[in-house]
């Protein structure tokens, strides 16, 4: 399969960022486009530049980086009005051929794509499955997350998909995972996968016939989901599964959010649900250790959750996520 507009695929040393607390300068001769955050990244633009999803009076401003302290180390950015995915296939294991799309948070207002975002790259690559960072629009750049950037993360998974093969990736392991305002993106993943295809089937977009339906989701420490701002949200029945972490009191609001989208898909009898609610914690922290608390070991919980449902077997073998889905469906095949 060819690979569909490349914004660009290098394999360079780690880019050294500036301290830009001001945007860099403008591209002219075409939509802005970052530079890979981390040796081998592939850069590729979401939308082709005359697509009705952009803005494209803005599509050739320069994002807006800020690093680590004196570390180059890429820390958070925003002014996003190109968006992007950056993948990071896994190698030197035997391939299971599973993908992540990462969804970092930032309130909307900016992307901590490094916390949570490309320090997840080797956690996954570890386990032999390809990490994507998305780089989304935001509320703060005006637009609308439960709109534009959910539209984008719907897109990233159509474009993964779509390039499965030349990735030398399986089609029906490919899902995401989003932290915090991410999550906001991960949770609609879950359930309006056939309204996004109805809606956005662009002609000028050549992934507009490719699914965008993620295999499994990955809800952590979220925002408010569909569910709470309308409890009575339908489940598709073909709804994939969904691992769900945060910390309790100590992140009360959040895990009140986590709650409001595991307790109907509870109800619903949604197969391979995973709730883990930990008794200390605070907000944020990505994939760290924290200081050795159980609220550390969740990545651990969800890469066991993860080989269960078989996302790490053989690939091209059916997972036991793709039966019980499949049985789930079957049950279920009209909307409650």
């Amino acid at each position: 399969m060819r690979l569909l507009f490349v914004a660009a695929l290098v394999f360079i040393p780690t880019h050294s960022f500036a301290q830009e607390t001001q945007p860099a300068r403008a591209r002219v001769d075409g939509p802005f486009v970052p530079t890979p955050a981390l040796t081998g990244g592939i850069v590729l633009s979401l939308y082709p530049p005359d697509s009705s999803m952009l803005n494209r009076d803005r599509i050739h401003e320069a994002e807006r980086y800020n690093t680590s302290g004196k570390s180059t180390k890429l820390l958070n950015t925003l002014n996003i009005h190109n968006p992007t995915i950056e993948v990071h296939l896994a190698e030197g294991r035997e391939s299971n051929g599973a993908a992540v799309i990462v969804a970092p948070g930032g309130g909307h207002k900016i992307l901590w794509v490094g916390p949570e975002g490309y320090d997840t790259v080797p956690f996954f690559a570890e386990h032999g499955v390809s990490t994507i960072v998305l780089r989304n629009r935001l509320r703060v750049d005006g637009y609308e997350p439960t709109t534009d950037a959910v539209n984008d993360a719907f897109q990233a998974i159509r474009i993964v998909r779509a390039n499965a093969a030349q990735w030398k990736l399986d089609p029906n392991k490919i899902g995401i995972i989003g932290f915090s305002a991410g999550a906001e993106l991960a949770a609609p993943a879950a359930l309006f996968f056939d309204e996004f295809t109805k809606n956005h089937s662009d002609a000028s977009d050549p992934f507009a016939n490719v699914s965008a339906r993620p295999d499994f989701v990955g809800i952590v420490y979220p925002g408010p989901t569909p569910f709470s701002r309308e409890p009575e949200t339908a489940i598709p029945a073909n709804v994939p599964p969904s691992f769900i972490v945060c910390a309790g009191s100590g992140d009360r609001g959040h895990a009140i959010w986590a709650d409001d989208y595991f307790r109907p898909m509870l109800e619903r009898s949604v197969p391979n649900l995973e709730m883990h609610i930990y008794g200390r914690g605070g907000h944020g922290g990505s994939i760290g250790s924290r200081d050795g608390i159980p609220f550390g070991t969740w990545p651990a919980r969800y890469i066991e959750w993860f080989r269960d449902l078989g996302f790490l077997d053989e690939q091209g073998v059916e997972t036991k996520a793709a039966k019980d889905v499949a049985d789930f469906a079957a049950k279920n095949s009209s909307r409650r």
